[in-house]
């Protein structure tokens, strides 16, 4: 499973997991820095799940 951070322009930001998972429920928590440990501004971001059968992309606003 991969789990990527992206902002309005489609950069990707951040890389939250890219490893294999059991199957089951997981809890994932991004503590809004990118991939330079910089914290990123208020905003609009989109986080992005992959697995080998599934792709999934949502959005989602941070508040600081």
């Amino acid at each position: 499973m991969i789990i990527e951070i992206f902002n309005i322009l489609g950069q990707r930001i951040k890389v939250l997991v890219d490893e294999k998972q059991k199957a089951g429920f997981h809890t994932i928590e991004w503590d809004g820095r990118n991939l330079h440990n910089n914290k990123v501004g208020s905003g609009i971001y989109f986080y992005r799940m992959t697995s080998d059968t599934f792709t999934k992309t949502r959005k989602m606003i941070l508040v600081r």
